[in-house]
């Protein structure tokens, strides 16, 4: 029995019914145009068939995994332009030298980190979904190699000094930016609904890792925010009172005016991510309490926290006179006289 096209009473979609090689099919098209239904039914019908003869990993298509891994609860950010880059592809032409193309075209600017976030990971969580389910083999593939993360950050007086060098646009964002660890992403594009200036708290809806977070205000952060003169829409403004403008891989017109003030206060090789390093840093330092960092900076793990107390240790000098007391008593072996060495001790 072949794939047959039918309507339901009161539905405007064409269904597909019927039976192909023993695989029941009671499913909507979800197009009302007949020639585009007929091309579907047509398609589907093939696909079943293909499937019943080679097996389900020679004939399952990308786009088919992604709506299962979907349905099955996993994140769909980052997919949709990869979905509509390589939905009919195969699953089985997906290997290394694919997905490193793929992801070339789609952000051919971007840095390995952003490659491996919005490209690698996305595909290779739906190709691993699709394994489990033998609509194909497990992929082996390489996420590109990242640079280890730096953390540069500033002093007090350092930041005072280039808050003080900001244009008066650009100085309640970087005053936010310090005060609460916010990525440049994540402030620039604030909206004033998200902020409580009464109850002095911020909540980031859009964040990196897709997970709402709030943060309180400190008081000075509040100040800042107090002076502007609007209520509504994008908080952070240019100097021409627009909203900064969406451009991937980059911290939008905020850059340029942020090198400005950099060079104004004589700081050199500091970027605007460096503030919430900044934040962190100073966090860390005064309440060494790193699940608590991990909370208020949204990260993921106390493993991605680590590096500001590796950074951080002078509150371990204490510690360490301790251990070494002992050793700090004995004086140092005098050196040998001149043309004389040292006997070796057996």
């Amino acid at each position: 029995m072949s794939l047959k096209l039918l309507r339901r009473p009161g539905r405007p979609h064409w269904y597909i019914h019927g039976t192909v090689r023993g695989v029941s099919v009671r499913e909507s098209t979800r197009v009302t145009d007949r020639q585009t239904a007929e091309a579907i039914r047509a398609r589907r019908e093939w696909e079943l068939t293909q499937r019943s003869v080679f097996g389900a990993e020679a004939t399952a298509v990308f786009v088919e995994a992604a709506v299962s891994y979907l349905e099955a609860g996993g994140e769909g950010r980052f997919l949709s332009l990869i979905i509509a880059k390589i939905g009919s592809t195969p699953l089985a032409k997906i290997d290394q030298a694919f997905i490193d193309k793929v992801a070339r075209e789609l952000y051919p600017d971007a840095g390995p980190a952003t490659l491996n976030r919005q490209a690698y990971t996305p595909i290779l969580a739906v190709m691993n979904h699709a394994a489990k389910r033998k609509m194909c083999g497990r992929p082996s593939v390489e996420r590109r190699k990242q640079p280890k993360g730096r953390v540069r950050w500033l002093t007090f007086d350092e930041a005072e000094r280039l808050i003080d060098a900001c244009s008066p646009h650009l100085r309640p964002l970087v005053t936010f930016l310090f005060g609460t660890g916010a990525r440049a992403s994540e402030a620039l594009y604030l909206d004033w609904r998200d902020v409580d200036l009464a109850r002095a708290h911020v909540t980031f809806v859009k964040t990196k890792n897709g997970e709402q977070r709030g943060v309180p205000l400190h008081g000075r952060v509040v100040e800042a925010l107090r002076v502007l003169p609007h209520r509504h829409g994008a908080v952070f403004r240019t100097h021409k009172g627009r909203p900064y403008a969406r451009r991937p891989h980059e911290g939008g017109q905020a850059m340029s005016a942020f090198k400005t003030a950099c060079r104004r206060a004589g700081i050199e090789d500091f970027h605007p991510h460096d503030c919430r390093h900044t934040w962190a840093t100073w966090h860390y330092t005064t309440n060494r309490d790193l699940i608590a960092l991990m909370q208020l900076g949204g990260w993921k793990s106390e493993h991605m926290v680590l590096r500001y107390a590796h950074v951080n240790v002078s509150h371990l000098k204490t510690s360490l006179d301790a251990s070494l007391a002992a050793w700090s008593t004995k004086s140092a072996p005098s050196a040998a006289p001149a043309g004389q060495t040292l006997k070796r001790v057996k």
